[in-house]
């Protein structure tokens, strides 16, 4: 039995979602923004997230990327309790849970739900304490909430909000249409002890004159019996991206230099190349597709780089990146990715099937899989000084979160204690994800590919705008930001 929870003891919002991709997490961003700028501290918290977009907190936990964006939006330092369940799909309807920041275990999804109490109380247990830490916490459901057949074993919606007995924000997403449907059906189908909980409703991603929209919105206060607290304007901002969902909204104008980043399969961290998005055009290029036509091409982290690395060889790519190392064009791989572009992999059948399977080839290095444990660590390294890129890096931050160990051969490391480089610098590997958020990466990468093609190159800067005050700005305009502040001291 989960203990009950006195929640008069601070003061909390939950917002859901009526389904997925409408932009939940932004929206607590942003109301934890707005919230610390009235003076009132705040902690986000989702109970369970499914992602491959991963953070490491500084105990050398991992929560889901989401939860890290929203803490730095609260100005707070990311902890576990902020996303105590964490799901890594791996395939085959397997997911790796991750509990309390660590590796729990990997769970075919019929199971997991045999799971549920257990990580429900892990979940309650999380959120208390970030109550009691910072007296305010604004919860993000998972995905729509008015999944009728999930409701029995839903921990980050239902059977949440029943234990919480917190307001609820409704938010939908108007640009993909039905928003009508959307908020009336999600309304009408939750729980009979959950709808009275939904105090209010955000509409996201609208375009044109929200004049025009103005009697929609009565027509859904109406229908719907929640009053309407913002409708948000269609915005592009510099935040990581959630999961792989984001990958379909990015756009390249294919100019300029051009860099391939494989979409495989089960990528990870993809977030670690949007600060290249934001000054090159960068493709997430499907496995088969030729890489002629690019000037760098980057293997990303992966949740299972041994399945990963076979899809690669079925469709041809390892060829493609063969001959795209003839060519003399700089091929780039993080974590899974480095250890793809090694002369093998050896697993004791921990990533995948036990067995020796083949690298790319293309660094000199043995990558052992023989734990059930993860590296997950902030680093700090210098990179070495193998022309022509590496040396302008310098010194770089980023985090690992890595199963399996790497061993070099011939060629020297890529920074300390850390990856690999050809020696002609062309070819590099790193297990650290955000290495090229650091604009002093960003920099020396670009720059030699502009460089290279006889193009001017505006070197990225580090001193930009917070984009967290933007968005709380946006919100400020556009979201009845003292009805949400009235909402959250409604357990006061």
């Amino acid at each position: 039995m989960i203990p009950a929870y006195n929640c008069t003891n601070g003061m909390s919002l939950f917002v859901i979602g009526t389904s997925s991709h409408v932009g939940k997490s932004v929206t607590v961003a942003a109301i934890c923004r707005c919230l610390i700028r009235r003076g009132i501290s705040v902690a986000p918290f989702k109970s369970q997230n499914m992602s491959l977009n991963s953070y490491v907190t500084p105990d050398g936990g991992e929560i889901g990327m989401a939860q890290a964006m929203q803490a730095f939006a609260a100005n707070v330092v990311p902890h576990t309790d902020m996303n105590p369940v964490l799901l890594k799909p791996k395939g085959d309807c397997v997911s790796q849970v991750v509990l309390n920041g660590r590796p729990y275990k990997d769970v075919p999804i019929a199971d997991y739900y045999r799971e549920t109490p257990h990580l429900l109380k892990k979940a309650l247990a999380s959120y208390h304490r970030l109550l009691n830490e910072y007296g305010q916490v604004v919860v993000e459901g998972a995905g729509g909430a008015a999944e009728l057949n999930l409701y029995d074993r839903d921990i980050a919606n239902t059977l949440l909000a029943q234990d919480l007995r917190i307001p609820l924000i409704l938010v939908a997403d108007i640009e993909r249409g039905g928003v009508f449907a959307q908020l009336y059906g999600t309304i009408t189908l939750l729980p009979p002890d959950v709808r009275p909980l939904v105090k209010g409703i955000i509409i996201n991603k609208f375009r044109g004159d929200p004049a025009i929209f103005a009697p929609g919105v009565k027509k859904i206060e109406e229908i719907c019996g929640v009053p309407v607290l913002g409708v948000v304007p269609y915005f592009s901002l510099p935040l990581p991206s959630e999961d792989s969902l984001s990958i379909g909204d990015k756009k390249s104008d294919g100019n300029g230099v051009r860099i391939a980043v494989i979409r495989l399969p089960r990528i990870s961290n993809f977030t670690d190349f949007e600060l290249l998005e934001q000054h090159a055009s960068l493709d997430y290029v499907t496995p088969g597709a030729p890489l002629a036509e690019y000037d760098c091409v980057i293997i990303p982290g992966t949740k299972n780089t041994i399945e990963d690395l076979r899809v690669l060889r079925e469709t041809g790519t390892d060829k493609e990146l063969h001959r795209a190392r003839e060519r003399g064009v700089p091929v780039i791989g993080i974590c899974g990715g480095y250890q793809m572009l090694g002369k093998t992999l050896i697993d004791a059948g921990f990533e995948s099937e036990a067995g020796t399977y083949d690298g790319l080839g293309l660094l000199d290095c043995v990558t052992h899989f023989t734990s059930y444990d993860k590296n997950t660590t902030q680093v700090t390294r210098h990179a070495a000084g193998v022309p022509p890129i590496l040396p302008a890096i310098g010194e770089v931050t980023g985090y690992e979160i890595h199963m399996g160990v790497t061993n070099g051969g011939c060629d020297r490391e890529a920074f300390e204690g850390d990856g690999r480089v050809s020696d002609d610098g062309l070819v590099f590997g790193s297990y650290m994800h955000g290495l090229f958020l650091n604009p002093n990466a960003a920099n020396a990468l670009l720059s030699y590919l502009h460089e290279k093609k006889g193009l001017m190159f505006e070197p990225v800067l580090s001193d930009c705008a917070d984009p967290y005050e933007t968005l709380a700005d946006l919100f400020e305009e556009h979201v009845d930001m003292e009805m949400i502040v009235a909402l959250l001291r409604v357990g006061e």
